[in-house]
């Protein structure tokens, strides 16, 4: 059991278009002017998908969050990049971010954007 929570502390969210594919959960990418859509694997990634409606999407674009992760990923600051499942994963080059907490067991990490 974990005893810190860093739930939605420093969130900040922006409402995008939703591009096809979107879906609450995965990390998303900028595709065109205001709008964001799924990543393919080594992609660079601004956020997370919250939640879709009516062709718009909240995207937490900072803050802390988790993520999905389909690979190990170590704690402290590290490059991360889409993995094209909707997730992360270690990469060369990408998105800096803080990991603080890793549940390898449930495939998911708390990082800071």
């Amino acid at each position: 059991m974990n005893k810190v929570s860093f739930e939605d502390i420093g969130a900040v969210t922006a409402t995008f278009l939703q591009g096809e594919g979107v879906v609450a959960g995965q990390v998303v990418k900028v595709t065109k002017n205001g709008e964001v859509g799924p990543c393919s694997d080594g992609d660079a990634f601004c956020g997370v998908a919250l939640a879709g409606r009516r062709g718009f999407c909240a995207v937490q674009v900072k803050g802390f969050l988790t993520v999905p992760i389909t690979s190990p990923v170590t704690l402290g600051h590290v490059a991360l990049a889409a993995d094209g499942k909707g997730g992360v994963k270690t990469a060369e080059g990408g998105v800096a971010a803080l990991v603080v907490s890793v549940d390898e067991g449930g495939k998911s990490a708390v990082i800071c954007l």
